[in-house]
């Protein structure tokens, strides 16, 4: 089969079971990728390499012919180390962004003490940019690209600014994954104007996110995407509002939870192929 016809699906998401689990979907992002693949489809996934994951035990190594890439954020270079590991039980290759100015840390987004670690915003920044360059550099163009958590939020906007001429993104399409807020905390002052990453990026696209708050992060993913997934039973309202009453983008309600049926995840990524 040619490259133009095999259908490919990537998955950016910041939790993967085994890896890192903060959520149910953790789980179901597990499934729906080993389902995917013995579907028939192409599959990648790509999260951070958190230092909290031993990179011994999931076998993680890194892929020299794709480090090497500086990923710059307000001017400044930081070195972007990638490592792949094979998602147990599936013949499917899991990519990490790594950095040791933001992953290298044994934490994830608190310290010891509880506190939310000053520059998430920026280690947002870094994955989203890292992995929207390494599919470049892959040269890998997918047909649907889901991104799972508040960490894969600027996604989105990047794909319809920055990154909307790059021929592999020529055809793909966005999903993103609303979830219930996990942190209560805002991002630090500097948020927006290193998440402006290039002049593609007007100050009234970035509106949405500009609070730098949990629930700005969950609207500017779900504005940005062509389908949004109801990932949570108890998405906070102004959400909901925003984004149940838009006739001109799916949204798929979470019904009874995904970790009892991923079916109409599955059914989505084949509509999505198809187009």
């Amino acid at each position: 089969m040619s490259i133009d016809t095999k259908k490919r699906v990537l998955i950016i998401a910041n939790e993967l079971s085994p890896y890192t689990e903060f959520t149910d979907f953790a789980q179901v992002l597990n499934k729906l990728a080993i389902k995917t693949f013995d579907s028939g489809i192409e599959v990648r996934v790509i999260m951070p390499r958190f230092g909290v994951i031993n990179e011994r035990r999931h076998r993680l190594h890194e892929v020299v012919r794709l480090s090497g890439i500086n990923v710059i954020i307000d001017k400044d270079d930081y070195p972007l180390i990638i490592k792949v590991a094979s998602l147990p039980n599936a013949r499917l290759q899991v990519y990490f962004m790594d950095n040791e100015d933001y992953f290298k840390r044994k934490s994830v987004f608190r310290d010891d003490q509880d506190n939310f670690h000053d520059d998430n915003g920026e280690r947002m920044i870094f994955f989203c940019k890292s992995a929207l360059e390494t599919v470049k550099k892959f040269g890998w163009p997918p047909h649907v690209i889901h991104c799972h958590g508040w960490m894969t939020s600027l996604i989105p906007l990047y794909l319809k600014t920055t990154y909307k001429k790059e021929p592999v993104f020529g055809y793909s399409k966005v999903i993103y994954t609303a979830q219930a807020s996990q942190f209560t905390e805002t991002l630090n002052a500097n948020f927006e104007k290193k998440a402006t990453i290039s002049t593609d990026i007007k100050e009234k696209d970035f509106d949405v996110y500009r609070d730098g708050t949990n629930i700005a992060l969950n609207l500017g993913g779900s504005k940005y995407a062509d389908v949004v997934v109801i990932g949570s039973e108890s998405l906070e309202e102004e959400i909901t509002n925003e984004i149940k009453p838009n006739r001109y983008k799916k949204v798929l309600s979470y019904e009874q939870g995904w970790k009892e049926d991923i079916t109409p995840l599955l059914d989505l990524y084949k509509s999505l192929t198809e187009l």
